[in-house]
């Protein structure tokens, strides 16, 4: 009879004879041994903390162990000493304002609805976002499409008018800054005003097949690599001053807008709000938009960049207008390609991950095991922000003009219900005890899939993934400490440690 417990030797030397049916049959018994392994000793320090998120349970309090030793472990070794000087300090994490959000929060009962933004932007607990997006007037997700000032001709900017946002923005803004009055806040337009673009039109391609008509003119279809924003001098010092009438209007509303970007992947024309700019032509009006953003504290990032294409920025880089005003680029979708070229080439820019990949509005378990992928590889290649996209949707995440995509949060119209989706869990196992300020470590051990930061109080974060079916032991050491830790199948993990 085949012994129920194995040691490492008898295994190998049962390896040995794999040819042959009897050693096969001499293996099955394997799975059983493995659960033979000596039971985990718990351990109790108020300096440690673990928390643990699973398709079927998320957000659960894991429980730590003290050290031993099995021949299947994985080992992580932290080492606060490790920190990745190529990375800069993480400016924040946090989402975009879209109207569709606010007006899917709006569908809960006021007393759901405070609850879903304290979850999100309280300091003191849940996902605490501290760095969000917004748009300059409408986006994909807006009501509509719209601008500030829709008057032709009108470069005086005499009818720019915020009046739209006071429904939605304005109120939604507020509502996080009730939990959050720290919060940073960045900004960028999908479309101009429409008569500054070539087609007058606010998109610039037609409906996609299953999406509703948006009215477009075959003539008025723009393309990728030219410029659908007129290049006339008294369009870009008219574009640069509706900028500058964007940061005043908000500060007269007690919000805060500290950088902007001139235009949401500006390479791709789209059947919602979009304008397509060269690299050349977004550069010509960084350099209008310069001096507006500067005397009013206002940085400037080079993008949104939805292409892997590092070249692009580099146009920017050599125009000796633009490039003293650049601080940092935004990066997104395929721009990720170039993230790595990007921070090797442009060491002293921040770049940020300023747009979650969207998914299709299934708010699938699997689509966020691809998100943590996308958070490893941004924050691993230089990034020092990380936004997500939507941050509330109502059942099936449909935008305007036809696009399902995920949510941090869904509601339920209906029932006046609402859930936290996989992406929000997987969001805040990083916010919620990753600083402002922290620095990346770098990781040694087994267990690669994982990242680990240094907060400025002296304490360490291990956010780690498990994809395998099975759990996983980790024996962690972090200075003098070393400790246990049982990764769940198929989860996202998150060890805190203090400083002694």
């Amino acid at each position: 009879m085949a012994p129920t417990h194995w040691s490492r030797r008898q295994l190998i030397g049962s390896a040995a004879h794999i040819g042959s049916g009897a050693a096969l049959a001499a293996l099955a018994p394997w799975p059983a041994a493995r659960a033979q392994f000596p039971a985990l000793e718990p351990l109790h320090d108020d300096r440690l903390g673990f928390r643990t998120t699973t398709a079927q349970s998320a957000w659960q309090t894991g429980q730590l162990y003290k050290p031993t030793f099995r021949w299947d472990m994985l080992n992580l070794n932290i080492d606060p000493a490790s920190v990745d000087k190529t990375s800069p300090p993480i400016q924040g994490f946090g989402a975009c304002f879209n109207e569709l959000g606010w007006t899917a929060l709006n569908a809960l009962s006021e007393q759901d609805r405070a609850s879903v933004m304290r979850e999100l932007f309280d300091p003191h607990a849940g996902a605490r976002f501290n760095y969000c997006r917004m748009p300059i007037a409408a986006n994909d997700f807006a009501t509509e499409a719209y601008s500030y000032d829709e008057t032709d001709g009108d470069f005086e900017l005499r009818h720019f008018s915020i009046e739209h946002d006071r429904k939605t923005l304005l109120p939604f803004i507020h509502a996080a800054q009730r939990y959050q009055p720290g919060l940073r806040l960045w900004a960028s337009p999908w479309t101009p005003p429409s008569w500054m673009k070539r087609n007058h039109f606010y998109a610039e391609a037609q409906a996609r097949p299953g999406m509703k008509d948006n009215g477009i003119r075959t003539d008025q279809v723009g393309r990728e690599g030219e410029d659908m924003f007129f290049q006339e001098p008294r369009y870009l010092e008219a574009y640069a001053r509706y900028f500058g009438r964007f940061i005043d209007a908000y500060r007269a509303e007690k919000i805060t807008v500290g950088m902007v970007m001139p235009q949401n992947e500006f390479n791709s024309a789209q059947n919602f709000p979009s304008c397509t700019w060269t690299a050349e032509g977004l550069a010509r009006f960084i350099g209008y938009l310069g001096p507006e953003m500067q005397k009013r504290g206002v940085d400037i990032f080079f993008g949104t960049l939805e292409r892997g294409n590092p070249a692009l920025l580099e146009t920017a880089m050599a125009n000796p207008k633009a490039a003293p005003f650049l601080k940092g680029v935004g990066v997104q979708w395929a721009g990720k390609n170039a993230l790595p070229a990007i921070h090797h080439r442009f060491p002293t820019l921040l770049v940020y991950q300023s747009e979650q990949e969207c998914g299709d509005g299934s708010n699938s378990w699997s689509y966020t095991g691809y998100c943590w992928r996308l958070m490893k590889h941004y924050l691993r290649s230089g990034a020092s922000a990380y936004m997500y996209w939507n941050i509330a949707l109502e059942k099936g995440g449909l935008s305007t003009w036809g696009w399902s995509q995920n949510a941090l949060v869904t509601v339920d119209r209906a029932a006046r219900t609402f859930h936290y989706n996989p992406d929000y869990y997987l969001l805040k196992h990083l916010a919620h005890f990753v600083d402002r300020g922290a620095r990346r470590l770098e990781a040694t051990g087994t267990l690669d899939d994982a990242l680990l930061y240094l907060n400025p109080d002296g304490s360490a974060i291990a956010m780690m993934r498990n994809e395998l079916s099975t759990s996983q032991v980790v024996q962690v050491q972090c200075n003098a400490q070393t400790l246990t830790a049982e990764l769940p199948p198929d989860s996202i993990s998150t060890l805190s440690i203090k400083p002694a």
